[in-house]
């Protein structure tokens, strides 16, 4: 049980931490990695950031806060899985390297994953 609870919050810390560099990277620093703006250069509309920053805002606060609902942490999980593999196909559509920025959101959807399978298997065993 121990081993599954510090899988879980390693995964979950690795995921929240990114997320939130993503939020202050695009509202905040907007010429980094791309002086143009990252939106620009993978041809996104500007309204988008909005919509994805608050996305991620909600989707962080679900996954950090312990009494939030099962069904709204499911929401949170599916939220950020779209918008990592998003960001795999956005890259690579524009003919970034695939290193960072092809692979780095695969590797976080990978720890997405782990930290979906081991919140199940917290919150089972506990009914």
């Amino acid at each position: 049980m121990k081993k599954d609870k510090t899988i879980y919050y390693i995964s979950t810390s690795l995921v929240c931490a990114v997320m939130l560099f993503s939020i202050i990277n695009f509202t905040f620093i907007n010429g980094y990695p791309f002086p143009e703006g990252a939106f620009q250069h993978l041809h996104l509309p500007v309204y988008f950031k909005v919509e994805l920053t608050v996305a991620k805002t909600l989707g962080l606060i679900a996954l950090l806060i312990p009494n939030i609902p099962f069904l709204i942490k499911q929401f949170a999980y599916f939220g950020f899985a779209i918008t990592l593999i998003s960001a795999t196909i956005a890259h690579a559509s524009v003919g970034d390297s695939f290193f960072p920025f092809i692979i780095d959101p695969m590797l976080f959807l990978i720890a997405l994953i782990f930290s979906y399978i081991y919140f199940h298997k917290i919150h089972r065993l506990k009914y």
